[in-house]
């Protein structure tokens, strides 16, 4: 009887191992093991699914998207700031006022 029960749960594996990645539980797994709440690793393996299947990817490459440090061009920002504009067109009035009176 036992055998048989080994035999058909080998079988059954070998069949369905690739129904879904190999690691996919392993962080449900970790914490089963580490806090012994079942209620907790079936919320965060089905939490984990439902990211996935929503936004398609998995929950560690949304949050490296959204750490991702974004680099900013600093010329071009302060280039087109208020404060750049204002100290131009102030340049700008001062020089005309300068030419007119050498003229």
């Amino acid at each position: 009887m036992i055998n048989r029960k080994i035999i058909l749960g080998l079988f059954i594996t070998c069949f369905l191992g690739a129904c879904s990645s190999p690691t996919a539980m392993l962080g449900p797994a970790y914490t089963f093991s580490s806090t012994g709440n079942i209620y907790q690793t079936g919320f965060t393996y089905s939490s984990n699914e439902m990211i996935t299947k929503y936004t398609g990817k998995t929950p560690i490459e949304n949050i490296k998207k959204i750490t991702e440090k974004k680099e900013k061009n600093i010329m071009k920002a302060a280039l087109e700031s208020k404060d750049f504009y204002d100290f131009v067109e102030s340049n700008i009035k001062k020089t005309r006022k300068i030419v007119n009176f050498q003229e």
